[in-house]
Parts: C-alpha cells; structure tokens; sequence
C-alpha cells in the first residue's frame, strides 16, 4: 500500500460528525483529536476483558473538522483518490464479510472477524495485525467506528445490517462513484462564493462555508426517493419565526387525504384548519374525504411546537416550493435512512445555522433571536445580505486531510441501481 494510500489518509470518519458523535458533553474543539480517538475507543472498552484489549495510544488523527464537502480542494483530493481505489480494485478489492459477523461487536471470538478484519485494513481503516486474528478487540472496534462514520452511519462500533451492507458493497462498485463524482464536484466547486450554505443530499447534510472552513456542519432529513429533494442554486433571502405551515397539495393529495378516511380527528389533533376559496374556515366534516374534494381548501397549520416546521423555516426562491425547516420529530435525526421528507429538508439545531446565517442582519443576535422563538411570536426576517444556497448530490468524495467517504446512491443517479444502496429505510 503507497504512502498515499495511508492508515494515516484513511483512517478515522467524516468531519464534524465524528466530532459530534465521539465526544460526550465537551465541545469537539477543546479537545484533541488524539483525546477524541481515545475517548472512542474507550467508550465500548469493558474492563472485564483481559490486557489484550488495548488501550495503547493510536498513531492516527481525526479529519479536521472545518473542511467543507464542497470545494476546490475536495474536488482535487476526490481525483487523486481514483488512483487509491483503482490499486485496491487491481490487487482484488476487499473480502465479502459474512451474515454471521452481524451483530458482532467489541468482546466477540468468532470465525467472521478475520474477513471483517481484512475489509477494513483494505481501505486503511484498521492496521491489519493488531490483535488476535479472530478477536473484535479495541481496535476492530474503532476501525468499525471510523468505518461507519465514513459512510454516513451512527458510530456505535457494532456491525448492524446497515454496517454490513456498506462493508459488502465491492470496490469497484466504490471505485466507480469516487469516478462519477470527481466530476461532479468539479464542476460544483467553480465559482463558489466566501460565504455559502451547502446541502448535500445523499449525506443528508448542511454546511455553512465561510472563506473555505465550515464554520457549522449540521444533519438534515432530505426527501423520501419517491419524492426527492431537488437540486438548487438559489439564496437565502428569508426566515421566518416561528411560522404557520399551509400544506401544499401534493401532501394533502398524498398525506392528508388518506390521513383523514383513517382517523376522522386527524386534522383537530395536529391543529390544522380548512379554508375555503372566500378564507372562510371550514369544519372537516363538510369534506368527502373519500374524493379529491379536499384539493380545492387551503390547510394551514398554526405555529406551535406541534408545527411540522418547528419554530423556524428558511427561504429562498425556487421552482420547486421547498424550503429547509426546524421539525418537532428530532428522532429522525439520530437514523442512519434520513430520507422522510417530501422534498424539504429538516434542520437538527437549524437555530445555530440561522445565528450564523443573519450575523450581518442588523438586530438580530443571538439573544434576539433567542427571545422571539421563546415568545412564540410570528416574525418574517429579510436576510440583509442574501446568502448564496446550493443542494448537491454528491455521493463519494475525499476531504484535503485525505479521508474518503461514501453514501447511499439514495436517488439512483450514479446509475448502479440498488448495488451501492448500503442503507434501507
């Protein structure tokens, strides 16, 4: 393996994520990335396990955190690393890890663990001879935590289904993606401004970029495959506080519609009232919801925590009518499949990228901004200076510290079909 091709390049997960799923209760930037590792590795540490466990002090870093998914940079390091991959598909890629490695984690013997072993020191994630052959020790544990934060998947260091299926797809399927997406990303990273908002949709992803860093990094819910975000280039002009939400018709011809002929009282629970053409409110019994009638009313959701947009929604022109939204259904942030919407994309902690979205709006600080959501207060907010948005799809690429990373071809449109589809909702 070259010294391109590095432990050193390819061990350790994703920017950000690794941060914020490793460290518990400290901020990813008052600690190390040697501190951070250590923390990972000792978390599933049982110290009932003999000294073969080892605790001993890795020679590997974390990726940095504030290197953004889309640039210059990634588009380059994405190109270079075809060559990486291309070795590994040359000397037969990487073993299939067998169905009975499901389900096994730090503290298992068993005859599966040296292909998993082998699969991950392929592609750099685990020096191969650490440790007993057929023991999923501290340092299989690790490699499994870098592995899946690699690909998108919760770093718990257990080889779930989800887990195993990212492990199984092959190399040259890999290898293929990073291809597609280098150009991709080449073109993508022309002409990028100092200060933009990026929201990769098969990461289910948003990053505010500022003069190259990301500067937040936060995780979405993008759209269900049957109804898939699009991709945009347009600006952030808009936010508005604690906001009403009027269905769009797709969802009451799609949700709303057989929602009503199961539970009658559907619309009285989530606070959703009928409009007529006059704005006239109507009662849903007036409805017959076994037709299309409910098409010709308007739907409109008071504000609330109850809301479908949380307390905050952001705004920018589009032909597609979507827009990114606080949710009250914070669960499905912690998923590995986050494709529920229909079309929109959720914001986890969507608070902290406003604060960095209206710093140069005048009035509105953090503490202002603070006060209005807690008084429950509708308020539209023009955006000063319109930040420039873009929502990408970009399955595989490889950040300047050299970490390669890969998601779901969650659409169909690196043009593999279900092959490199690792996740299932």
């Amino acid at each position: 393996m070259s010294s391109v091709f590095s432990r050193r390049n390819f061990l350790a997960g994703g920017a950000g994520l690794a941060a914020s799923a490793f460290v518990r209760g400290v901020k990813a930037e008052e600690q190390t990335p040697d501190q951070m590792l250590n923390e990972l590795i000792e978390e599933n540490q049982d110290s009932s396990l003999d000294s073969g466990f080892d605790n001993a002090s890795r020679n590997v870093k974390l990726p940095k955190k504030s290197l953004p998914t889309l640039s210059h940079s990634t588009a380059q390091t994405t190109e270079a690393s075809v060559a990486q991959y291309e070795a590994i598909v040359a000397k037969g890629g990487w073993p299939e890890v067998s169905a009975v490695a499901e389900g096994a984690r730090v503290g298992v013997k068993s005859a599966a663990v040296p292909a998993l072993r082998q699969r991950l020191a392929t592609a750099g994630d685990l020096e191969l001879n650490s440790g007993a052959p057929d023991v999923f020790d501290s340092y299989v544990d690790a490699a499994v935590r870098r592995f899946q934060v690699r690909h998108g998947l919760r770093p718990d260091g257990i080889v779930r289904d989800a887990t195993l299926r990212a492990l199984n797809v092959p190399a040259d399927m890999r290898l293929a993606q990073l291809k597609i997406n280098a150009g991709r990303l080449k073109t993508l990273s022309e002409n990028l401004g100092n200060r933009l908002v990026v929201a990769n949709i098969p990461a289910a992803q948003i990053e505010a970029i500022e003069n190259g860093v990301a500067v937040t990094r936060n995780t979405a819910v993008a759209g269900k495959p049957d109804r898939p975000s699009p991709d945009i280039n347009s600006k952030i002009i808009q936010i508005n506080f604690n906001p009403f939400w009027t269905v769009p018709v797709s969802i009451v011809r799609k949700d709303l519609i057989p929602k009503m002929q199961a539970e009658p009282d559907y619309l009285t629970k989530n606070h959703i009232r009928i409009y007529d053409a006059k704005n006239d409110e109507q009662p849903p019994s007036q409805i017959d919801w076994y037709s299309t009638e409910a098409v010709n009313y308007k739907f409109k959701q008071d504000a609330g925590n109850f809301n479908s947009l949380g307390s905050i929604r952001i705004n920018f022109p589009s032909p597609y009518g979507v827009y990114m939204h606080d949710t009250p259904a914070k669960n499905l942030f912690g998923e590995d499949f986050r494709f529920a919407s229909s079309g929109c994309m959720r914001v986890q902690n969507v608070r902290e990228l406003v604060y960095w979205i209206l710093q140069e709006t005048p009035g509105w600080s953090r503490e202002e901004i603070d006060e209005v959501i807690k008084s429950g207060e509708r308020k539209d907010v023009k955006v000063a200076k319109p930040v420039p948005l873009h929502w990408v799809y970009v399955t595989a690429w490889a950040t300047p510290d050299g970490v390669v990373q890969f998601r779901d071809d969650i659409y169909s449109r690196d043009g593999f079909g279900t092959q490199v589809n690792a996740v299932k909702g």
